[in-house]
């Protein structure tokens, strides 16, 4: 049998999503049966020929419980990141990058992180990521191409941290 990579975590993203596992075994179930149970007593004067209530509570509990699988998986195989406290002259998984795109002077600052969780919006991208693969072992004063939709994009690596 052969085992499936491990999901990369930093210490803070393990936390996270052992808080988030938690709070949908416990809050989520019980929101979603409360859900159930609301729209179940409701539809039975209507004989559950047009319940939608029904249907959506339903959908909610499918999505809720694919998210604890998910969850669960990421849980029971993971590779915890060390912090690179500084310490590398090369972007890793778990660096923390200030780039420039080419022909801009606006810093950009990433923290490298595994597929599970990375958030672009709060600046941690993956390390599976078009710019996260080319960051991967590059230093200071480095350029690197992306391949994205719109063409090549270079960018400088101004820090490491």
């Amino acid at each position: 049998m052969a085992l499936n990579k491990p999901h990369l975590l930093t210490e803070d993203g393990l936390r996270k999503l052992t808080e988030e596992l938690h709070r949908l075994r416990t809050e989520g179930r019980e929101e979603v049966a409360e859900r159930l149970h609301r729209a179940f007593e409701d539809g039975q004067d209507d004989d559950f020929v047009d319940n939608a209530e029904l249907e959506a509570a339903r959908n909610a509990q499918s999505f809720l419980e694919g998210r604890i699988q998910e969850l669960e998986e990421i849980l029971n195989n993971y590779q915890l990141i060390t912090d690179t406290n500084g310490k590398t002259d090369t972007v890793r998984v778990g660096s923390k990058v200030t780039v420039v795109e080419e022909g801009s002077d606006d810093e950009e600052r990433y923290h490298l992180v595994g597929a599970a969780e990375a958030d672009p919006v709060e600046g941690r991208i993956s390390n599976e990521s078009p710019l996260g693969k080319a960051l991967l072992g590059a230093k200071v004063g480095q350029t690197v191409q992306v391949n994205a939709p719109n063409g090549i994009i270079t960018f400088e690596v101004k820090k490491i941290e």
